[in-house]
């Protein structure tokens, strides 16, 4: 019986309408326990099903269990396969036509081939396959999907809702599902997602004292007397579950409706009323326990045969089984036994004892399995006890695992395997293949327990081929912060195996990509730099890009190509842009070489289509709450981003990526952290070189971190030094930088332009020698390399040397080459300069139109300050990295400066302006590079020159 929801379900009926017109809505029914949602979403259900309901509407409808959690897709297929069962041939043929031919790998194992496809680009396919599937049921038939218990629905089904609830705007389809308040899984991010998507949150009330006395007349089948009415109403505060928990229990105890019987209802609440169940399901013969036990373990969507296979029962057992429940009070009506409540079915889950509960769920499982269930429904069962099983259960659990991982679900596929392995052998090849299986779910949430159950596996494995194949599960990114063995391993392995040129098929594959990982542990290695450029040479200008394998190969390469700077920009993009036309945009790229393509394109100002194809990669990542993949792309992104002059977001992206990275994941850490780095230096910005320092500084002495780190690490305290005031120290960590930087190998000035750094703060000090060497070397390389960005840039450090029509002609070559750059901040920051310099020869028209592309190109990169600092540059003064001219205070760096001379540290200024210290760092920078000074210590007398 359904009480004073008329409100809700014409909201309902207004939204099957406007789906009717092809404008699909989303509606959220929430609230606390027991305050209806179950029921309303069966009334939702009954009402767009019902014969002549206007308008009429294919309802398909599932609920959340907690026990099916680990079932992936399993309340898809709840919701779909029954309609799909029902549909005549041709129907279900039109229905799964073309896109949606991919949603049949949620549903059954008759599923399209995926040879060739990554798990995460099935993911996609099966979201866009479901998708498709809806939009074609909605094109006969305006759709009510309907779902309760939002917060127990297994999580590839809640990425498939989310991904749907994003389009529904386009499709004839309304989806209704409840959430439950205060579950903690009801603050899911999916969940939020979902539901912060609602059209319209529905809220039932609580009941009134008038429905009240209507429950209590259907559940006794006589009126109650006024008195008790409103007492139970008030002890139940409406709440129908709690109303029904007390009138069930005055039902198990044979008690009326009057008002004598008031102080016994107030002691029957929800606890009491399971205590009294459990109590009387033990007090029941064994027949009826078992149907009762049978009904609670295999869930509410079971038929009657099957429970009574389970409780090992025939027809007639099992009718009166029914039959006793039902005079309980237990069941709810329907063709299919289920019971009225999920607290009754805890109940009866309670009432059995931790054997009793595992032995049922072993037979269950075994039951599911025999009568050909799918694995991931019968893994359900063995995830649930935990002595170990026959080889059978291996075979469930990893096939389930399969599905799971298939459908982008590889947490869940983890616990089936974990599972999987309390049954193997201890030293058996079967358990090699769970360890193998494991790491590859792994990867995608935790790489070093992916990394250290490859190298147990390998041991056990027989033959060269099967080794190959579990070490390339590695993701290369983790092997230069693997232990020793781990390295040792692939060389070994890799070496059985063979030459890759001398093998065919699967073997060349394996090797290839076994080559790759092996390449990639030995970039800080100018030789195996070199040997690395000398392969990719002798594959000639058109390298094979066929296969994953060789592309894999060819990111390593080209990256020691473009580290080593052996090969020109030009060749190099070329090269890899073909690598990247080939490859697919998914999630799982950030468990091959394929990143260092990325810092590749980078390095070679080609970022444009790479960007786009991190976009994709992003959000495929995001669906599958993929956190490696995530973290990753965060970081490729802030370099992107970087090399595409939005340094604002760039800055953003790699703050998040860092954030969000695990201590284990060093490639992650390096490729966000250089990105920043490069931001640091470029802005003078002191208060983010300190964060980087000390989020990532005592990283700095572990070999495992490389040169990368300690490169970052000596140039971002060189930054803070020579902010500070203390040039000539900060001048020996630059050059440490930049040692470490060459003596691997590491050439390129695209990557870390320590030179230009450096020989600003030569300047600072005052050595305009030494700063003008560096410059000049620096041109030359970065005209070498042959990217705009790079040779640009040098190309204004090189102006700020000259004056007069030397420096406009090297500025004007530098506007020339980043025009056709994807750097925009760079252009900016030349145009300022040789709108400057235009100035300073009184050549106002022409200057001014150089400034004001040169602002409207800084604010369009969120970088004003920057190109300001950048636009005055001379040589005749010293300057701070930024570099600077003399120029008028504003009464704020004033007012900091006169504070900072008088004795005052930074907090204490902060303190007394009520400014952030990095404001306070702003200005005092800002003043140093106006007023000409190193530092501190020259402020006082630099200030009494302007008085």
């Amino acid at each position: 019986m359904l009480l004073e929801r008329e409100t809700e379900l014409s909201v309902v009926a207004g939204a099957l309408r406007r789906a009717g017109a092809g404008n699909g809505s989303l509606l959220v029914i929430t609230g606390p326990l027991g305050n209806g949602k179950t029921e309303l979403t069966h009334a939702v259900a009954e009402l767009a099903g019902a014969r002549g309901a206007a308008p009429a509407a294919k309802v398909v409808q599932a609920s959340g269990a907690l026990l099916e959690q680990d079932f992936a897709f399993g309340v898809v297929r709840q919701l779909f396969e029954p309609a799909l069962a029902a549909a005549p041939a041709e129907t279900r043929q039109r229905w799964l036509g073309h896109a949606a031919g991919f949603a049949r790998l949620a549903f059954a194992d008759d599923s399209p081939p995926t040879e060739g496809r990554t798990p995460a680009a099935v993911a996609q396919a099966v979201l866009q396959g479901l998708q498709a599937l809806a939009a074609n049921m909605s094109a006969d038939q305006p759709l009510l999907i309907v779902v309760d218990d939002l917060q127990w629905v297994d999580a590839p089904s809640l990425r498939w809702f989310g991904y749907l609830v994003k389009r529904l705007d386009r499709l004839a389809v309304t989806v209704v599902v409840s959430v439950r308040e205060g579950d903690p899984r009801s603050e899911q991010p999916l969940i939020a997602e979902i539901t912060g998507s609602a059209t319209r949150t529905l809220r039932p009330r609580p009941l009134s004292p008038a429905a009240t006395g209507e429950l209590v007349r259907e559940q006794f089948g006589e009126p109650g007397e006024e008195e008790f009415v409103a007492a139970v109403h008030e002890i139940a505060g409406g709440n129908p579950m709690f109303l029904m928990s007390i009138l069930l229990n005055m039902q198990v105890g044979r008690r009326r409706p009057v008002a004598g019987e008031i102080e016994n209802a107030r002691m029957l609440g929800p606890s009491m009323f399971r205590d009294r169940l459990v109590a009387c399901l033990r007090s029941q013969p064994k027949p009826i326990r078992q149907f009762a036990n049978a009904m609670a373990l295999l869930g509410e969507h079971a038929e009657l045969e099957l429970i009574g296979r389970l409780a090992r029962l025939d027809a007639v057992g099992c009718t009166e089984a029914v039959r006793v429940l039902d005079r309980l009070g237990l069941l709810a009506e329907g063709p299919v036994p289920r019971y009225i409540h999920l607290t009754v079915q805890d109940a009866v889950e309670e009432s059995m004892t931790v054997e009793e509960r595992a032995r049922v769920h072993i037979s269950a499982a075994k039951l599911l399995h025999g009568c050909g269930y799918p694995a991931e429904q019968v893994a359900a069962h063995l995830l649930a006890v935990t002595a170990p099983q026959d080889s059978w259960a291996i075979e469930v659990l990893r096939s389930a695992a399969h599905t799971a991982l298939r459908r982008g679900a590889p947490e869940v596929a983890a616990r089936y395997l974990r599972r999987a392995l309390v049954d193997s052998s201890s030293d058996g090849e079967d358990r090699a293949m769970l360890l193998v299986d494991l790491a590859t779910a792994e990867r995608g949430f935790d790489p070093p327990a992916s990394v250290r159950h490859i190298s147990q596996a390998v041991p056990l494995l027989t033959t060269a081929k099967d080794r190959a194949a579990a070490v390339v599960r590695i993701a290369p990114s983790v092997l230069n912060a693997a232990p020793l063995p781990v390295g040792d391993l692939v060389r070994q392995v890799a070496a059985e195996l063979g030459d890759p040129d001398r093998l065919n098929g699967q073997e060349r594959e394996l090797a290839l990509r076994l080559e790759a990982r092996l390449r990639y542990t030995g970039q800080e290695d100018p030789a195996q730099l070199a040997e690395a450029v000398d392969r990719l040479l002798a594959m000639g200008p058109a390298p094979g890009t066929s296969t994953g394998s060789e592309r894999e190969l060819l990111a390593v390469l080209l990256y020691a190509a473009m580290m080593s700077q052996k090969l020109p920009a030009p060749e190099i993009v070329k090269r890899a842009n073909r690598v990247l036309e080939r490859e697919p945009a998914t999630a799982s790229h950030v468990h091959t070489a394929l990143p260092l393509l990325v810092s590749t394109l980078a390095a070679a100002d080609s970022v444009k289509i790479v960007s786009s194809w991190l976009d994709i990669a992003l959000e495929q990542a995001q669906r599958q709450q993929a956190t490696v993949g995530s973290t990753w792309i965060y970081a490729e992104q802030a370099l992107v981003l970087l090399c595409s002059g939005n340094i604002g977001k760039a800055r953003a992206r790699g703050i998040e990526a860092l954030e969000l990275v695990d201590a284990e994941w060093v490639e992650a850490t390096t490729l966000a952290s250089s990105a920043l780095t490069t931001i640091a230096m470029d802005a003078n910005d002191a208060e983010l070189a300190r964060w980087l320092l000390d989020r990532n500084g005592e990283r700095s002495g572990r070999t495992q971190y490389g040169v990368a780190h300690h490169a970052m690490h000596q140039l971002l305290s060189g930054l803070v030094l020579a902010v500070d005031g203390e040039p000539n120290v900060a001048l020996e960590y630059l050059h440490d930088a930049g040692q470490w930087l060459e003596r691997a190998g590491w050439h390129n000035p695209a990557v870390y332009p320590w030179r230009g750094w450096a020989a600003a703060v030569h300047r600072q000090a005052g050595d305009h020698v030494a700063s003008a060497e560096l410059v000049e070397e620096e041109t030359a390389r970065a005209l070498a390399w042959g990217a705009p960005a790079a040779a640009g840039r040098a190309l204004r450090g090189q102006a700020a040397l000259h004056r007069g029509a030397r420096a406009i002609e090297l500025l004007g070559d530098a506007v020339d080459l980043l025009r056709t750059s994807c750097d925009r901040l760079e252009l900016a920051k030349a145009l300022a300069q040789l709108g400057s310099r235009f100035q300073e020869r009184g050549d106002a028209s022409a200057a001014d139109g150089l400034l004001r592309e040169s602002r409207a190109l800084a604010l369009a990169c969120e970088a004003g300050p920057l190109v300001e600092l950048a636009a005055p540059e001379s040589p005749s003064v010293p300057v701070a990295v930024g570099g600077a001219q003399q120029a008028a205070l504003t009464k704020t760096e004033l007012r900091v400066a006169g504070m900072a001379a008088a004795g005052g540290t930074n907090q204490e200024i902060a303190d007394v302006l009520g400014v952030s210290l990095r404001a306070v760092e702003k200005h005092l920078t800002n003043s140093y590079r106006k007023l000409a000074v190193p530092g501190r210590a020259g402020l006082a007398a630099a200030l009494g020159k302007r008085q």
